[in-house]
Parts: C-alpha cells; structure tokens; sequence
C-alpha cells in the first residue's frame, strides 16, 4: 500500500506538531509493511527529494505563506497530480487551504483520508471566505479522523449530520524508539539549574493561544522554576512581561535540541500547557510529557488536550486563562511527591495503551484498510 501525505511544510524545515504528527503516523504504519510518501512546500525547495526514514519527502517551491497558509505555484501542482497518480490513497492534513486546490486539480479518483488538525478559530473573516472550498474537500473524502471523542463531538465542522458517519477517532501518538540520542544535560548548567533543583516545563512554539502570560502571572507564587522551552511570535512579548512583572523564577530556554528536550522532560516535576484557547486542538507535548511519565497541568478548552491530560489521573486540568489555578496546580504537584509519582505512572500506563507507536500503528493500517476495502 502506497500513501501520500500531504501538508504545507514538513522537516527539515521548522518543526511543529503537525509535522511531527506526519512523520510519527508514517513510521508507525511504515512497521505495518505501508510505503509512505510526504508532499510538501518549502521557501528554500533544494533539494526537491529527500530520503528520511519515514519516506521519501518531495518538496516545492513556498511562494507566500499569509496567515501560515504556504502557497505554491505551477510547479507544486504538477508534483502534486504526478505523486497522487503512484499513490494508492491521498492523506490530507486540514487546514492547509492550498490543499484543498490541489485536491481538485489533482485528488482524481484516489481514495482519500483527511486529518482534521483544528477547527478554524481566529482567522474569522478568511474562515468564511474559505468555507465553500473547506466543504468541497470535506464531502470529497472517505474518512476524517478527529484526535480525540471530545473535538469530534464540540467541532461545530466534525459534528455536523453531513459528516459525523464519515468522522474517527485515532489520538496522535509518538514511538519512543524514534527519539533519537541520550538527555544532554547540559541543558541545565545552560540555564543555571542546579543539580535536583525543582521546576516546571513548557516545550512548545510561543504562540498567541498558548497562555503563557497566565503562566508567567502565576510564577510569582510558586517556589519553583518555570522553564519554558521554544521560539516564536510571541517571544520577545513574553520576555519583557516577565522583565515589567519581576518574574525571577522564568527561564526561556528558547529553541532547544532534541536531547536538551529529553533532559528537560526527564528532570521536570510536570508539564505545564496552559493553553487557553481551542486553537490547541491535541497538545503532543502532552503525549511527550506522557511517555516520559510525568504529570500534567493543561487547560480545558473543549478539545482534545483533556483527552490526554485526564483529570485527576495523570494529572490536572484547570480552568483556562487563569494565573490563579494554574498556580494552584503546580504547587499542589511540588508539595506533594506520592502525587507526582501516581499521576506520572498513570501517564506512562495511559500513553502505551492509547498513544505509543505500536498502538498508532494499528489504528492507521486498519483505517486504510477499511478505506481501500
């Protein structure tokens, strides 16, 4: 079986869930005997092919990328119709709009599976520009696969009577065999943590709906560290409210290797997701924080990160936009350290069970099965 995956930007280009969604998907179907191929754009296309365990990635030419929606030119189209002709099912992550143009010109009669990543929250006005070709594409293809039983039921897209027969659910997963290196501990002296010294950890892209303001708002009562791992639009905001605001016990690690990540999960007494809006449709630093058995702190806002965080079991989920109960959890984490052990061992029996690569592996081989058969 031949699938060919299909979204706006993929590595070594920088990284992002969703790329790393892609390639988890492809290496745990690949176990499964299926040839995975990744079409892709790029602002710097050179080389076109690259062979990377996952699969052989094809890359062409980013021409714009308004509001994160890269667009391709002549080039990208005749690629794409040359890959979908050799492939025996079209994989599309939603949203890339530029995807739903090339599901027309060149989708033809393949069967196709759609990722449904996120609803489309902020962008409004292009939301409802785009909608008549949104709903072309989603009446297009077989099977949508929602993450989690909680986005396919609060999408006001997913759960919609034209589409619920055609909506699964499959959780993102990760294989751990596919983390790569030993925990470079470095990382700590780097920052100037001391050897056992307590802290919490973020690891994400510093975006507008990760709610870090709220976390650094509630650093100033808690007796920890808050090591917030990433790079973003939003970072030199974050660094001057923790200036103006006196939070001391802030560290910016800004963007961190794999194996500085490895060390810094390894050694936290939680992961922090304070994600305040539902543009954080799943949380993979969650399953991250998971397969290394630790606690977690998110936020509930309605989507699938209160999957994967369960209250209470692996650790808790708290009202959104709030300094106050995000503090709360924290310190209720670091004072307590049977706490922190039972909810980081219910994390690591949740991640096998539900996202480990095995377990992502079968859910997808019988997905295209059913979907070819």
């Amino acid at each position: 079986m031949k699938v060919l995956h299909a979204y706006r930007t993929y590595f070594p280009d920088p990284p992002g869930g969703v790329q790393e969604a892609i390639r988890q998907i492809a290496l745990a179907t690949k176990a499964k005997g299926i040839e995975n191929t990744i079409y892709t754009l790029s602002p710097n296309p050179r080389p076109v092919v690259l062979k990377r365990p996952e699969g052989v990635v094809y890359r062409s030419k980013s021409w714009v990328a308004p509001v994160s929606c890269d667009i391709g030119g002549v080039h990208a189209y005749a690629l794409f119709r040359q890959l979908a002709r050799a492939a025996d099912l079209l994989f599309y992550q939603f949203p890339w709009p530029f995807v739903d143009t090339l599901n027309v010109y060149g989708g033809m009669d393949r069967p196709k599976v759609l990722l449904f990543n996120s609803d489309i929250v902020r962008q409004r006005y292009l939301g409802a520009a785009y909608a008549p070709l949104m709903w072309r594409t989603l009446r297009s293809v077989d099977i949508i696969v929602a993450t989690s039983p909680a986005y396919a039921k609060t999408s006001p897209v997913l759960s919609s009577p034209e589409l619920r027969k055609k909506v699964r659910v499959i959780p993102l997963g990760i294989d751990e065999h596919t983390v790569e290196g030993g925990p470079d501990h470095g990382v700590y002296s780097r920052l100037g943590l001391e050897a056992g010294e307590p802290y919490f950890l973020f690891v994400g892209v510093l975006r507008y709906y990760k709610g870090l303001q709220y976390l650094i708002e509630a650093s100033k009562d808690v007796a920890a560290k808050i090591v917030i791992a990433g790079s973003g639009a939003e970072s030199q905001n974050l660094v001057q409210q923790a200036a103006d605001t006196g939070s001391r016990n802030i560290l910016f690690a800004g963007q961190v290797t794999d194996t500085e990540k490895r060390a810094l999960y390894e050694g936290a007494q939680a992961v922090v997701l304070p994600s305040h809006l539902r543009s954080e449709a799943f949380g993979m630093v969650l399953v991250e924080a998971s397969m290394y058995g630790k606690p977690m702190i998110s936020c509930e806002v309605g989507s699938g990160t209160s999957f994967v965080n369960n209250d209470g079991e692996t650790g808790f989920v708290v009202e959104p936009a709030s300094p106050l109960a995000l503090t709360s959890a924290m310190n209720a984490l670091l004072h307590d350290l049977s706490m922190r052990h039972e909810m980081g061992a219910a994390a690591r029996q949740r991640y096998e069970r539900l996202f480990s690569g095995p377990a992502l592996g079968r859910a997808y081989a019988q997905l295209f099965d059913e979907v070819l058969s």
